[in-house]
């Protein structure tokens, strides 16, 4: 048997009618840029979170890049950011001439320590980008802490389109979200693509200007901006996959519960979430004792695996960082099984027996 690490195909074999009368309708219109069908996606997503304003952007970093330019954050601010996930997470906040902090993970939700943030706070301190990593949503002590100590919450749900805290939406927390949606994603086009949300007006006013070369008005530059705009075909795929999500997260969740019974009894550690939280597993990540072993035997059983990500952002040579994270070195032993909408019962049992196996040697 082979089995894919994504396979998207299947996912879009059931919406291909909808996607094709979608991008079919951008055509006849001939609005390939801020067209209706970008308005009518960003007021639909804004609906399905929860909140008042959705701006598209070209990708997910851009709108990383572009909050952080709407909050006024730059040089001489420090802003916290999670040791372990994307590049983006970080890298954003040195494109606006701000300094990363970096905060250790916790070692069983992979997401930023709420104890040790509190530790990282400084009078230079503007931000927390708080990760909801691999669809699992952060501690909601984060939340807490960004309100108490006064500064301002990016919520980075890059992996997180439809996952929830206590029956909410994540992505209407903080003060503004951002979301990618890469192909790949709980909710991707077929390019790149992303999307900044918010419920403050100003902040939703200022973005708009900026991700359109700092315009709101044609050629009446109030801003320095970008071009960064979510393109029309882009909004027109995700309109129609838009409805599914939540069903393809279900997909995702009853494949973790599968992947849970089947792997209980053996030696790598399962993903762990909070009762109160949905995990939506973007990702689907075990901690294994000897990976690199493990992950050659399962790639010469045809199944495919991913890493996410096995270099801690501060340790990687652009920032060289001599602090202490040792608490987040569980990433060395990270592997992703595969995890997708449509994956089947029999797939995900091929794969656990795979691991079974390996581990029986």
């Amino acid at each position: 048997m082979q089995v894919p690490f994504v396979d998207l195909s299947r996912q879009i074999t059931s919406i291909e009618e909808a996607i094709y009368n979608n991008i079919n309708n951008v055509i006849r219109e001939g609005s390939f840029i801020n067209g209706p069908a970008v308005g009518q996606f960003e007021k639909s997503f804004a609906a399905y979170l929860g909140v008042q304003h959705c701006i598209g952007c070209g990708n997910g970093t851009d709108a990383l890049e572009i909050a952080l330019e709407v909050l006024g954050i730059g040089k001489n601010d420090e802003v916290l950011v999670p040791a372990h996930t994307w590049l983006s997470s970080s890298s954003a906040i040195n494109s606006v001439g701000a300094t990363p902090v970096f905060v250790n993970c916790n070692d069983h939700s992979y997401t930023i320590d709420p104890e040790e943030l509190k530790n990282k706070i400084t009078t230079k301190t503007k931000a927390i980008i708080g990760v909801h990593l691999y669809g699992n949503p952060f501690d909601l002590r984060v939340i807490d802490i960004a309100r108490s100590e006064g500064l301002f919450l990016i919520e980075d749900c890059a992996q997180a389109h439809g996952a929830t805290i206590n029956g909410q939406k994540v992505g209407s927390f903080g003060d503004i979200a951002t979301f990618s949606f890469y192909p790949s994603k709980n909710l991707g086009c077929f390019g790149d693509g992303g999307c900044l949300v918010t419920n403050n007006d100003q902040f939703a006013t200022k973005a708009r200007a900026i991700h359109n070369c700092g315009q709101l008005t044609k050629n009446v530059h109030e801003v320095f901006g970008r071009n960064s705009r979510l393109d029309s075909v882009q909004a027109a795929v995700l309109s129609a996959k838009l409805p599914l999500l939540d069903q393809w997260n279900n997909q995702r969740i009853q494949a973790a519960e599968w992947y849970n019974q089947q792997l209980k009894d053996t030696p790598v550690i399962l993903p762990m979430k909070k009762e109160e939280d949905r995990h939506i597993y973007h990702i689907f990540g075990i901690r294994c004792p000897n990976k690199p072993a493990l992950k050659t035997f399962l790639s010469s059983a045809g199944i495919q695996t991913g890493e996410h990500y096995p270099n801690l952002l501060p340790e990687l040579p652009i920032y060289n960082d001599k602090g202490d994270f040792t608490p987040s070195h569980y990433i060395k032993e990270l592997l992703s099984l595969p995890m997708f909408p449509g994956i089947t019962e029999e797939e995900v049992t091929y794969v656990a027996e795979k691991i079974k196996d390996f581990y029986k040697q």
